[in-house]
């Protein structure tokens, strides 16, 4: 059986603006076949765990603009969903 691995990522891309109406939230969605449940789990893991260490280095580069005015790190949205499913 095939399995997909969807990846549902999210990401605000802040115009050169501090006017939140400016933001645009962009949704991406990518697949990939696996030619087992297996490899599939094993290439989620991996992902997983990178998504998380981007998003704890973007968190940790908004805390230090933060510190000098320049960001606030409530105003980013990260949020990923790594799924395998049976095709």
């Amino acid at each position: 059986m095939w399995i997909l691995m969807y990846v549902f990522s999210y990401s605000v891309s802040p115009a050169a603006t501090n006017d939140r109406a400016e933001w645009r939230l962009l949704p991406t969605v990518v697949f990939q076949e696996f030619s087992s449940e297996k490899r599939c789990n094993t290439a989620k893991s991996k992902l997983e765990g990178s998504l998380k260490e981007a998003g704890t280095k973007l968190r940790s580069g908004l805390e230090d603009l933060k510190s000098l005015g320049k960001a606030d790190p409530a105003q980013i949205i990260i949020a990923f969903n790594v799924e395998c499913v049976p095709k």
